[in-house]
């Protein structure tokens, strides 16, 4: 199902380019890494000064992730979602990242059957019923209101973000959060329109990014973040994928496509490869789910061996079908391999891990096009999400008590 790839003209990453009505000062996006720096839904000054260092350290655009459309969405119970509170520190955040010169995206989604029922005090949502391992309760499924509901949400959501000030939208739909569970056969056991082929378990994506299309227009950019497989037995693989990047591309509801992999729910180290931190991740988790990772880890945090680009050889396959600019992400570290991804026919990168260690990377690349990453993906930053995002072999540390003490570093 792939086409001849169409002849494209190799850029420089480190060259301005355009993303749909968005301009950026260079073709390197700070990917999205759950921040753990918001406090009850709210903006907090160390979640700003997080992504002033990425717009400082030379990116063209940062990622706030992850902002979601509804409260039960949420995958920690201090995560951003879109209540009028939270509006005005995000104005001060994309305020301070525009002073820097660089874009600023907003990563929205529904978390799904990986959102956090305990912390949400609402059940966690998925299309068919399903047993959530971490919270030892069952996803509800969800009915037709239900996905009525969250598809308007993020449209809403899309909204909100133009009138805080961002100047794109990344909308979530991999790692078996709530959209991207429906395109999974092995999550997805509906018998009505949204359930059953390809073209059914694809709707659900396909409305929400048609309804943030409509409420956005041309007013800020696109960009549509989907697995390209799962990584689990019987769940969603490449062969679906690309017919499903061709429908979105047909839709014309988004201007670039940024593929990922991996299941937050089932096999959350297949994004990532590289080491296994089993012990830290024990370490954050209360218990009995502490216990548990440490007899039983090693089965659900799986280790993949780490290479440069490791999502290239899936991602080309992408490239190949569809004419939508597109963004590489994974393993991405060093001129060298943004460099690959250009001559590849993709029109940005995203970095992830390599700018936690070094958030100053690009601009030392800049400098000096044989500089290389100091992250030895270790991914002992994983755990760090749930007191604040950091590499931990740089002292550079932002941490959160267990509760976040007093409220006095709300911004906005």
């Amino acid at each position: 199902m792939t086409s001849t790839p169409i002849n494209r003209t190799v850029a420089d990453p480190l060259s301005p380019t355009t993303l749909g009505p968005l301009t950026l000062r260079n073709r390197v996006i700070k990917a999205a890494t759950y921040e753990g720096l918001s406090h009850r839904g709210r903006v907090t000054q160390d979640l700003v000064d997080f992504h002033v260092g990425y717009a400082k350290g030379g990116v063209g655009m940062t990622t706030v992730a992850y902002c979601a459309v509804a409260r039960e969405g949420r995958t920690d119970r201090h995560q951003i979602h879109w209540t009028d509170e939270a509006l005005p520190g995000l104005r001060a955040l994309t305020d301070a990242v525009h002073a820097e010169g660089a874009a600023v995206s907003a990563q929205i989604g529904h978390g799904g059957p990986v959102a956090n029922p305990k912390g949400n005090g609402l059940p966690a949502l998925a299309p068919s019923r399903h047993f959530h391992k971490t919270s030892m309760s069952f996803a509800r499924e969800i009915d037709h209101a239900g996905i009525a509901r969250v598809t308007e949400a993020h449209a809403e959501a899309a909204r909100r973000a133009i009138a805080c000030g961002f100047d794109a939208v990344e909308v979530h739909l991999g790692h078996n959060y709530l959209i991207s569970s429906f395109l999974s056969p092995r999550l997805n056991h509906r018998a009505d329109e949204y359930g059953g082929s390809l073209e059914n378990r694809a709707r659900f994506a396909r409305e929400t990014m048609r309804a943030v299309r409509d409420a956005v227009g041309d007013r800020i950019a696109v960009i549509v973040k989907m697995n390209m497989d799962d990584g689990v037995p019987g769940g969603f693989w490449l062969d679906e994928a690309i017919p499903v990047t061709q429908w979105l591309e047909a839709d014309g509801t988004c201007d670039a496509l940024e593929m990922t992999a991996g299941s937050s729910l089932e096999n959350p180290m297949y994004l990532f490869k590289g080491d296994a931190p089993i012990e830290e991740f024990a370490a954050v988790m209360p218990q009995p789910i502490k216990l548990g990772v440490k007899l039983i880890g090693k089965r659900f945090i799986r280790e993949y061996p780490y290479r440069d680009a490791f999502l290239l050889e899936d991602a080309r396959q992408i490239r190949a079908a569809v004419d939508l600019p597109m963004v590489l992400l994974g393993g991405i570290t060093d001129r060298a391999s943004m460099d690959l991804a250009m001559h590849e026919g993709f029109q940005y990168v995203a970095m992830g891990r390599a700018l936690l260690r070094e958030p100053d990377l690009v601009n030392r690349i800049a400098n000096d096009a044989a500089t290389p990453s100091l992250c030895i993906h270790c991914n002992k930053c994983m755990p760090t999400n749930f007191t604040g995002t950091r590499c931990v072999l740089v002292d550079r540390t932002t941490t959160r008590s267990a509760d976040w003490g007093k409220p006095e570093g709300y911004v906005g």
